[in-house]
């Protein structure tokens, strides 16, 4: 069993940045998926940025330019850069990863609120 644990959310103005971690309790491989997803209040969770399975990245469209996501595999970290913020990028932020075998988990989550 693998725990996830977000952290880095808050409350920033239009225009500024955060940064996102998610530590797994565990080793993560190189074939494993990990990344970041988001749900708005009223909206279904939505991909932000990953690494897939085969290491490359995936970023939705709507953020490409301002995030970045990056891993330290020596510390099982995932990271999201996230610049330029806009009020739509207000949701709650969670962290996934996909064992190359299957299995699948989530963190708890971290708010990320962008307000003026």
């Amino acid at each position: 069993q693998v725990q996830l644990v977000e952290s880095g959310g808050g409350l920033v103005q239009p225009g500024g940045s955060l940064r996102l971690s998610c530590a797994a309790s565990g080793s993560i491989f190189s074939g494993d998926a990990m990344g970041w997803y988001r749900q708005a209040p009223g909206k279904e969770r939505e991909l932000v940025a990953r690494f897939t399975r085969g290491g490359s990245t995936n970023y939705a469209d709507s953020v490409k330019g301002r995030f970045t996501i990056s891993r330290d595999n020596a510390k099982n970290t995932v990271y999201l850069q996230m610049n330029n913020l806009k009020p739509e990028d207000t949701a709650v932020y969670y962290c996934n990863l996909m064992r190359v075998y299957g299995a699948n988990y989530w963190g708890q989550g971290t708010q990320v609120t962008v307000s003026s």
